[in-house]
């Protein structure tokens, strides 16, 4: 009997988004060939993709990686932002006693900082997609082939990743998510030393972008 294993959807390491902006959806890996199902395929089960990858063991480590590649830099921007929104007090205080020339020099400077920091930022949003793309191809297809094996001797028949936000399923019994089961089969089959796990931590939330100072009128 043909199976169907819904497409897995983008890799999201929601420790290590540190870029100005969510990255895109990456292309899923495809999916090895099964061998013949030990029972008919004739269940349907749920699966979070996106949550199964960040759970594993190598996820965890792979984000840590990331944030502590990434966080510099992205510590570096939000630096470059506080001196602009810094300006942009002095010029809001102390605009009505300031020269001509001084509020001119204040607008240029911070109009040329504010584009250098939004070009900086989209080189660091450009560079984190990048490396998730990587670990999207290296652990989604490693996840997919034991995903494939299981659904093949569980009798699953259709497979439904619910990461997506725009997902059709609305509801599900606990008892079809196999979410928990493919993280432990992965770590079971892909084990990290106790030296590479990072110490547990909650994931940070990605920042938005920053957004741009209004403008100031000339007094």
């Amino acid at each position: 009997m043909k199976k169907n294993l819904v497409s897995m959807s983008a890799m999201v390491l929601g420790a290590c988004a540190l870029a100005f902006g969510q990255a895109p959806p990456a292309a899923a890996p495809a999916a090895p060939k099964a061998a013949a199902p030990a029972v008919p395929a004739t269940r349907i089960a749920i699966i979070n993709i996106q949550q199964a990858i960040i759970n594993t063991q190598e996820g965890k480590k792979a984000a840590g990686e990331l944030q502590a590649k990434f966080t510099p830099r992205k510590t570096a921007l939000e630096k470059r932002q506080a001196d602009i929104q810094a300006m942009q007090d002095q010029l809001r205080k102390g605009g009505a006693t300031m020269s001509d020339a001084a509020k001119e020099k204040i607008m240029r400077d911070m109009d040329s900082m504010n584009k250098s920091l939004q070009r900086d930022g989209d080189d660091l949003n450009s560079d984190v997609e990048l490396e998730n793309g990587k670990l999207m191809q290296e652990l989604g297809g490693k996840l997919m082939s034991i995903l494939d094996t299981y659904a093949a001797q569980n009798g699953y028949a259709v497979v439904l990743d619910v990461s997506n936000q725009q997902s059709p399923v609305f509801w599900a019994d606990a008892s079809c998510v196999i979410t928990v089961d493919i993280v432990k089969l992965y770590d079971q089959q892909h084990p990290v030393s106790a030296a590479a796990k990072p110490p547990a931590a909650k994931p940070p939330a990605a920042p938005a972008r920053p957004p741009a100072p209004p403008a100031t009128k000339k007094q």
